[in-house]
């Protein structure tokens, strides 16, 4: 058992891994209060499932535009003084929330531009934050690290949302912001006992370059490319979500929806707090890309299921495949990038997720009103195990990839063409 469960002696051993975890934890439970918050009022004050939908739309694009940027920058500056001018950023986002809501008559524009730039704020923190954690960490700790975090991130997004909503039940809107705005302030607290994570050699800020540099790094890198591939083909076509709103009438109502928006994420809590095992995987590669079909096939089996019990078990399975492939995807991009990169490429990969389940929706909608909700759901799964095969066939270079494999050296990095930098 001990070989299978979290080695919890890394919290007692390295201390800015406990801040910068105790600090994303923080910030995450927040954030699940406006998640649940914002999509409600705007629900109350328009009766518009579109207008909620428009929600979403106005949060994905600052962040996939954002995140780029923030990705060189965090190259460039300390990371430290980035991840906590985010989180004061988010804190008067939600005090704006807060503010807003409890007017007589709360503006509608004020709840789009709040989302908005809620979600650039957490474009400008996650880059910078994900460059942070290898530093707190020896190379060997990585998987136990990002382990404990996919632990703390899944328990958010199964525990959150149910706390939000009874919250909510008990209170009102405006509470839910201030529990965000709280949250902010604590966190930034945290943050601020970290040391500086400023770069070895400082150098002008050169957007663009800087940018076209990381982006020419990952083509050069065809296992990074695999990584992402595998992970937007998973979230593409093997995440239907979106359709759970349409199969909860069948499976026993409201109760029945919360639980199976809940059920992934259990199943990656209990697969992340037993990942002991992963220490010892030395083919990374092929796990990430074994963990995703696996996802694919859970889901297929899912889409063919009519009872409640196995719908949930099979989310669950699910899930814990899905924390499965990411565990090993983070381990292998931050084992092997170079710490002048990281920043970069931790942008690249928020891009690659960040478009993914809004795509996943867009794809599950259209393929169930052409057909049914079963056949797409099923159908989403067999193209997501395709996809697995496709992505190892096409790039060997993630099928064979080992731990202890160099990525390149952290000195070199693959020419690019010269440019003008604003």
């Amino acid at each position: 058992m001990s070989r299978l469960g979290l080695d919890w002696s890394l919290l007692r051993r390295r201390r800015e891994f406990r801040l910068a975890l105790g600090a994303r934890g923080i910030s995450m439970g927040g954030t699940m209060m406006t998640t649940v918050g914002l999509p409600f009022e705007v629900f109350a004050l328009t009766h518009s499932p579109f207008a909620v939908g428009a929600v979403g739309l106005a949060q994905a694009v600052p962040l996939v535009v954002i995140a780029l940027y923030s990705g060189a920058l965090a190259d460039s500056v300390d990371r430290r003084r980035m991840v906590i001018t985010a989180e004061i950023g988010g804190g008067l986002v939600a005090a704006g929330l807060v503010v807003n809501t409890a007017l007589p008559h709360p503006a509608l524009w004020a709840m789009y531009v709040g989302g908005a730039t809620g979600a650039a704020c957490y474009a400008l923190l996650r880059p910078p934050m994900d460059a942070i954690v290898p530093r707190t960490v020896e190379p060997d700790e990585l998987t136990t690290a990002f382990a404990f975090e996919g632990v703390q991130a899944n328990l958010a997004f199964a525990a959150g949302p149910a706390l939000a909503g009874l919250l909510l039940a008990a209170t009102s809107v405006p509470v839910l912001f201030a529990v965000d705005l709280a949250s902010f302030a604590a966190s930034a607290a945290l943050l601020a006992r970290l040391p500086s994570y400023a770069p070895a050699h400082p150098k002008r800020v050169r957007p663009l370059s800087d940018i076209r540099e990381g982006l020419a790094y990952a083509r050069s890198r065809p296992e990074l490319i695999g990584t992402y591939v595998v992970d937007l083909v998973a979230m593409i076509f093997g995440l239907p979500s979106a359709l759970f709103v349409a199969l909860a009438p069948g499976l026993g109502g409201p109760r029945a929806l919360g639980l199976l928006f809940a059920a992934p994420a259990v199943g990656a809590v209990l697969a992340s707090a037993s990942s002991g095992w992963a220490r010892n995987v030395r083919r990374q590669g092929r796990a990430i890309v074994l963990a995703a079909a696996g996802w694919g096939l859970a889901i297929v089996a899912f889409g063919l299921v009519d009872g409640l019990v196995a719908a949930l078990c099979l989310l669950a399975l699910a899930g814990a495949m899905d924390a499965i492939s990411g565990l090993f995807r983070f381990t292998l991009w931050n084992a092997t990038i170079p710490d002048h990169l990281r920043g970069r490429l931790a942008g690249l990969e928020m891009v690659s997720w960040g478009a993914g389940p809004g795509l996943g929706d867009l794809e599950a909608g259209a393929v169930a009103g052409l057909t049914t909700v079963r056949a797409a759901i099923v159908s989403g799964g067999l193209v997501c195990l395709a996809g697995c095969a496709a992505t190892a066939v096409a790039l060997p270079a993630l099928w064979r990839y080992e731990a202890g494999q160099r990525g390149g050296d952290p000195g070199e990095v693959p020419a690019v063409p010269a440019g003008p930098s604003p």
